[in-house]
């Protein structure tokens, strides 16, 4: 706990305090986040993390998160475009390497590139919102994820009683997850009550229960797919919390899924 404690702290000043200053050095950092996740990501899969397919999906992750608009870099390549080329990428993997590397390893190699690309892609473009308070958005969605999975753990821990996925996660329970739903939305509307009419309450309401229901999705998702390949952690870089997919499971689906219900300025 003391390990854990000190890692929390020192990682959550240096996360926080970037994202206050917000620019290039925090879409850096988001940047950073997104490659060594990746890199947990194919580790997990048995893959080679420096082999040559993998770089492809290194590529893949780094087109997508990379600051192209903070550089003025003007991208004429759409994203769906990009997607589509990292595929085929993949695809010609399996010929070039006459199926030492298969169709089954691509495909994951593949998803992983997607599922954390354009996750931390939306993580790091909220915080430069054109509405120029990407800083409170950002904020808003980091603190109702933060307050459900404390309201989940808490509620859980003084009220659970009946299992919510045991075969997924045995300590998850639905007292828990109900938990995390109502702290999150709370937090969302104190967010709302000092936004000074910039997050109307309705707004709030919707963004917290995203923030919950989509961020305990996203968590059961990563201890699926962990539970398959017989991993408690996706790294080890931060001790006491497990690896980089580990802390931001449900920052990499919640993210996307509030910009494409339209509740944020993108």
């Amino acid at each position: 706990m003391k390990q854990r404690l000190i890692t929390g702290i020192i990682a959550g000043t240096v996360f926080l305090g970037l994202c206050f200053i917000g620019g290039l050095s925090y879409h850096l950092l988001i940047l950073a986040m997104a490659l060594i996740g990746y890199y947990e990501f194919v580790k997990m899969t048995k893959t080679a993390p420096f082999g040559g397919t993998a770089w492809i999906g290194y590529a893949g992750v780094l087109l997508l998160v990379f600051p192209w608009k903070l550089l003025n870099i003007e991208v004429q390549l759409p994203w769906e475009h990009a997607i589509w080329l990292l595929l085929l990428l993949f695809l010609l993997a399996t010929v070039t390497t006459k199926n030492a590397i298969d169709i089954q390893r691509v495909a994951l190699l593949f998803l992983g590139a997607v599922y954390v690309g354009i996750g931390f892609s939306f993580i790091a473009e909220s915080r430069h919102a054109e509405d120029g308070h990407g800083i409170f958005w950002t904020f808003l969605l980091l603190g109702s994820i933060w307050a459900s999975d404390a309201g989940a753990y808490f509620v859980g821990k003084a009220a659970g009683r009946h299992k919510l996925w045991p075969s997924i996660s045995p300590n998850k329970t639905i007292e828990g997850a109900l938990g995390g739903v109502v702290i999150a939305v709370f937090t969302s509307l104190v967010f709302s009550f000092f936004s000074n009419g910039l997050l109307s309450a309705g707004q709030a309401v919707l963004i917290g229960l995203s923030c919950a229901v989509i961020g305990q999705l996203g968590d059961l998702v990563q201890s699926a797919y962990k539970r398959v390949y017989g991993i408690k952690d996706s790294g080890s870089l931060l001790p006491g919390h497990g690896g980089i997919l580990d802390r931001c499971d449900s920052w990499i689906v919640v993210f996307p899924f509030v910009h494409m219900l339209g509740l944020l300025p993108y």
